[in-house]
């Protein structure tokens, strides 16, 4: 087909680094789940809500990345966004006995409990046991007198039995089959977590897939040709996710299906625990270093702003080429073939209408492949 790219000029469905990552909402992306879930009500003590919190049995999902020293991922911290005089006044209704909202819970395999809901509550709880709350002293403020200025510790008896003896109730939701997907958890998530500033569908999938592979993610989140291919870090992880979105299509294509949010549940869960990933980070690599030096930032942004559909096409063929072929070493060459990739009509329909389509998704992957199978 003949090239044209006077597509360069025109308005295109397109992205930025503060957008979603594709041309569907994912607010509107429905996944289809049964929910072979079970549910049932516990209440809990304070202080031993708190006590699980400490020992890890009560774990509250989390959203930037923090590792040990086994180099493996404890979580994701997501931003505390309660103010102080928040705080101050649930831990004041509980030491005046009165009634709080309950949380809601997931019983792992492991039988860990993941908080759904409810984790500026119980983290308030677990910082003022403490004594500490961003990295200051924590004394209440905004209480009444007989609380004023107290720490935990600095309680009168009777308050402090008070506030341990109060319960929490939660709900705990366990999947029957701990074996299957989790889209039916996932999908509560969603519906739970629905507040001034709803979670992404990559910050839920970090917590409900945290592990090995989520390093990985990372590590390559970092790599210097990505951040220049894609541009600043994404504050709400889009970049991860396009990370993940390039992986599952170089290596799961066949498994691509709408809705996508569901695709990439998939790949994560089933990938969770891997650690042979030397050779498939070393690709990823490779291939934003050849991108990068042959064609530059302007690579993933065929008119002005990122477009997610073109990204995974041409991080997906130049995978391909140098994973069958070796390394890339005509960077005119290389550019030459991308120019020409982006003039194709059918490759610019694949990347500006129905990108999440499956026949789309198909059309521009193979497209891209094609264009840089001869690159020397």
């Amino acid at each position: 087909m003949e090239a044209d790219a006077s597509w360069l000029d025109e308005p295109a469905q397109e992205i930025t680094t503060d957008e979603d990552v594709f041309d569907v909402d994912p607010d509107k992306e429905v996944i289809s789940a049964t929910y072979d879930i079970t549910s049932y009500g516990a209440d809990y003590p304070v202080d031993g809500l708190v006590k699980r919190l400490d020992q890890k049995d009560v774990v509250i999902p989390s959203f930037d990345p923090v590792f040990d020293d086994s180099e493996e991922v404890q979580g994701f911290q997501r931003r505390f966004v309660w103010t102080r005089p928040q705080m101050d006044k649930f831990v004041e209704s509980l030491l005046l006995g009165l009634p709080v909202p309950g949380v809601f819970l997931v019983r792992e395999k492991t039988n860990r409990l993941l908080v759904l809901d409810g984790q500026q509550r119980l983290r308030t709880l677990q910082s003022f046991y403490r004594g500490v709350h961003a990295g200051r002293e924590y004394r209440l403020k905004q209480v009444q007198e007989q609380f004023y200025d107290k720490t935990y510790a600095e309680l009168d008896d009777e308050d402090r039995r008070r506030l341990d003896d109060s319960i929490i109730h939660a709900t705990v939701l366990r999947q029957d089959h701990p074996a299957g997907s989790q889209d039916a958890v996932y999908s509560i998530f969603e519906r739970l977590n629905t507040g001034g500033s709803p979670l992404q569908p990559q910050e839920i999938r970090v917590a409900l897939f945290n592990g090995p592979f989520l390093r990985t993610i990372a590590e390559l989140n970092d790599d210097v040709d990505w951040r220049a291919l894609y541009g600043p870090p994404s504050s709400r992880f889009k970049d991860h996710e396009l990370i993940l979105r390039v992986l599952a299509l170089f290596e799961k294509p066949e498994d691509y299906g709408r809705p996508v949010k569901s695709y990439l549940n998939h790949y994560l869960q089933a990938n969770q625990d891997r650690t042979d990933v030397e050779a498939l980070s070393d690709l990823f690599t490779d291939t934003t270093a050849v991108i990068n030096d042959s064609i530059g930032e302007r690579a993933f942004r065929p008119v002005r702003s990122l477009n997610a559909a073109v990204l995974d096409a041409v991080m997906v063929g130049t995978m391909r080429r140098l994973d069958e072929h070796g390394s890339v070493d005509d960077d005119d060459e290389m550019r030459g073939a991308y120019e020409e990739l982006i003039g194709n009509k059918d490759f610019q329909a694949a990347t500006t209408s129905s990108t999440a389509a499956e026949d789309a998704v198909a059309v521009r992957l193979r497209l891209a492949t094609e264009a840089f199978a001869d690159v020397t």
